[in-house]
Formats: C-alpha cells, sequence, structure tokens
C-alpha cells in the first residue's frame, strides 16, 4: 500500500469514526488526506471501496489478534487469552476499532463467521475442562467480550487491570 492510499484510508478512517459513514463524502476525504477526489476513485473506485478497504483492515487486525490464541493448546490459556483480548488493544489503535463498532452498528455489517473458529475453540477449551454447558460458555464469553471491547474503546472502563485480574480470577486462570 502506497503513503497516499494509507493516507487516504487513515483520512477516511477518522471521518467516519467522527461524522459516520453515510455522513462523509468522499470530497471531504479527499481534502484531510491532502489529495484529489480522483486518486480515491482510481484506488478504491467509489466511497463503498474505500469503506471495504477499511473493513478487510479490520478483519486482518483480528484474525492477527487471533493468531495466539489458534496456536495455542492448553484450554486454560485459551480461555485466559480470549479473555485478556480487549485489554491488548493499543491506545493509538482505539480510533481504528472505535469505527469498526461504529460501522458493524450504522451499516448493520457484521461478519459473524470471523468469529466462528475462536467459538469453537473456546467451545472446545470449556469441553476439555469439563464445563456443564461449553457452547454457552463460549458464547457467554464472546458476547461479554463485545461489550467489554465497546467500554474500553469508548474509554467508560476506567479500572482496565482490575477489570482484567477479576476476569482471570473468576475463570480461575
Amino acid at each position: 500500500m502506497t503513503k497516499k492510499q494509507e493516507n487516504i484510508i487513515n483520512a477516511a478512517l477518522q471521518l467516519f469514526a467522527q461524522e459516520g459513514y453515510t455522513a462523509t463524502s468522499t470530497n471531504k476525504v479527499a481534502k484531510l488526506a491532502g489529495v484529489s477526489e480522483g486518486l480515491i476513485f482510481r484506488h478504491f473506485t467509489n466511497k463503498e471501496g474505500l469503506l471495504k478497504a477499511i473493513i478487510e483492515e479490520g478483519e486482518r487486525k483480528v484474525l492477527t489478534l487471533f493468531e495466539t490464541i489458534f496456536k495455542e493448546t492448553e484450554p486454560k490459556k485459551i480461555i485466559q487469552k480470549t479473555i485478556t483480548l480487549p485489554f491488548l488493544i493499543p491506545n493509538e489503535e482505539l480510533e481504528f476499532w472505535k469505527l469498526q463498532f461504529k460501522l458493524k452498528w450504522e451499516l448493520n455489517h457484521n461478519n459473524s463467521n470471523k468469529l466462528k473458529p475462536l467459538q469453537e475453540k473456546l467451545i472446545h477449551s470449556f469441553k476439555t475442562l469439563n464445563y456443564q454447558n461449553p457452547e454457552l460458555e463460549a458464547a457467554y464469553v464472546l458476547t461479554f467480550l463485545e461489550g467489554l471491547s465497546t467500554a474500553i474503546i469508548k474509554g467508560t472502563l476506567t479500572n482496565r487491570t482490575e477489570f482484567q485480574d477479576f476476569l482471570i480470577y473468576k475463570y480461575q486462570l
């Protein structure tokens, strides 16, 4: 990806997060990125193509975050790594993830398949640890993590370390 393409994506990311996807024009993105609007069309075809590039980048980042969990074989460590995942979001990436969540809500975009491998890994871990209902445990953890991630991204969870310690203790990890 060229520097100009990165600038375009970063500008779109910033504007989509602040103003919403539908309220942001490609002209506004071009101005913030310091490029011509035609360059956006050349690289991304249209606003939808730009949005698609941002969503694909989010899905790549999610898979990168999941890699350490997928490589893990110890059930307790799988659960621990999954539970602590939202706490690993660097502050400089909060805007990026805020946009991913905002797009999911604003455009009703949700690729449920991206969580399927993680859900299956959790189910297997809970089964191995003899939890009574591993499917519901996995669903609970993933649903809880979405809310937790939202609180972290929005900045409403102020006691992150204490909360993380609580979750590790709760699951005896």
